[in-house]
């Protein structure tokens, strides 16, 4: 759970949950809630798919999921799980025999769809492979791929139904004596989503996956994973996340982490404050942190900046923030450090004085870090 008894109206109160292990990352529990995304690379290209693993896990990636939709893809996936620094989910639909596969290969996790994965006795084939090679498991219900006797019973994709569909699942798993899973119950529909996540929450205890499938663009996707994940995650519910978006996977992690940060559920990074900029700004902000958040993205050290234009709520926010600027007049403006005005500063230099400033803060909290422990 994220609690600050100071400000007690912070409080989230994370649904409480079992504990599993996807390879090393722990999933559920107190375990800190990880940020998942997917390559869209050919997973045959060995070389492309690597690249963007590691591109992903050093934006902040803790897992990683990989399409196996052939059996040529089940053998490049073994070198990929070699060469990866996070471990890999295997996306399996439709050829229960890829999830055999993926398994012998390495995956640390198998994401199985029980609207195409076939019958029960294909899905039990499936849980032995996951069991052989201490592989766990992710139920991947979608509202676009539920089995048919369930789009008959309810007429259509609807949260009972995406619920019952995932129940059904986890009593074969559990059937076999198989309790390393987790459980998502996706929708590109916003309400259809969270309904269908609050109603599976209240019916089991294992760890949730969450995320608005099929979701947009960067900018219509962000909005819309926001809304959903950000509301589920404000009562507590999920375990792990992964921003479906149309754009590079690193920009799910970015936007990921971005959710998590405004939530207090997750730390990493520069977390920038900044105005939307207004006719009393005394420099440009717009190109400020545009140009900062570029230049700050190799910090992993949780901090705050503020960036502000004038001097209306500049002072105010920078009391809050590790390091802050707000804009005067006669192009300079004022530096604040620890929330205190420490020293002016000309506008055409500040970029490069700001990141002198957070990174001399991020070496001294990583030290103190490093003294704590």
């Amino acid at each position: 759970m994220s609690l600050n008894h100071v400000r007690p109206w912070r409080n989230i109160y994370r649904r409480k949950s079992r504990q599993i292990m996807v390879g090393g990352v722990a999933v559920g529990g107190d375990a800190p809630i990880a940020v998942q995304t997917m390559t869209n690379t050919l997973t045959t290209d060995v070389a492309a798919t690597v690249a963007q693993v590691q591109a992903a896990a050093e934006a902040g990636a803790d897992i990683v999921r990989v399409s196996v939709p052939d059996e040529t893809s089940s053998k490049a996936l073994k070198e990929i799980v070699r060469e990866s620094p996070v471990p890999i989910v295997a996306d399996i639909h439709f050829h229960y025999r890829r999830g055999i596969e993926a398994a012998e290969a390495g995956a640390a996790c198998l994401r199985i769809n029980p609207g195409n994965i076939g019958d029960e006795k294909r899905v039990k084939e499936v849980i032995k492979a996951a069991r052989d090679h201490n592989c766990s498991i992710r139920i991947g219900v979608n509202a676009g791929s539920l089995e048919k006797h369930l789009l008959e019973k309810y007429g259509e994709p609807c949260p009972e139904a995406m619920v019952e569909s995932g129940l059904e699942h986890i009593r074969i798993l559990q059937d076999n004596d198989f309790h390393e899973f987790k459980i998502s119950v996706k929708a590109s529909d916003v309400f259809l989503s969270a309904a269908a996540y609050q109603g599976i929450a209240e019916a089991t205890d294992a760890p949730i996956h969450l995320g608005i499938t099929e979701a947009g663009g960067l900018v219509s996707g962000t909005i819309k994973s926001a809304i959903g994940l950000g509301n589920l995650l404000w009562m507590g519910i999920g375990d792990t996340i992964r921003v479906s978006l149309s754009a590079d996977p690193v920009e799910e992690v970015k936007v990921g982490y971005e959710i998590l940060k405004s939530l207090g559920l997750r730390h990493r990074g520069v977390n920038i404050i900044s105005c939307p900029s207004c006719a009393r700004q005394g420099f440009d902000v717009i190109k400020t942190v545009e140009a900062l958040e570029q230049r700050l993205e190799h910090i992993k050290t949780p901090m705050s900046l503020s960036i502000i234009g004038c001097v209306v709520n500049g002072p105010g926010e920078a009391l809050m923030t590790d390091v802050g600027f707000t804009g005067g007049g006669a192009g300079s403006g004022m530096v604040y450090l620890a929330g205190k005005a420490s020293h002016k500063m000309s506008n055409d230099q500040m970029i490069d004085h700001i990141v002198e400033e957070v990174e001399k803060k991020a070496a001294e909290l990583d030290a103190a870090q490093e003294a704590a422990e």
